[in-house]
């Protein structure tokens, strides 16, 4: 067993959903949020792979070239 740190939370402090439930700063589902205390380090490296996409589908970045 390693003594690896949490994944940080992507809150940056801009919380507010969308029409999908989705938060506009860090692209979390509301479910998300609620658990990402609860999830282990490969749950929340998931996720945030998810905020990416979301991220990126929504033109708020900019994807992988």
């Amino acid at each position: 067993m390693t003594d690896e740190r949490p994944v940080a939370s992507p809150c940056v402090s801009i919380c507010a959903l969308d029409e999908q439930d989705i938060c506009t700063g860090c692209q979390r589902t509301v479910d998300e949020i609620s658990r990402w205390g609860r999830m282990d380090n490969t749950q929340r490296r998931a996720v945030l792979k998810l905020c990416h996409e979301r991220a990126v589908a929504a033109g708020l970045i900019l994807g992988s070239v």
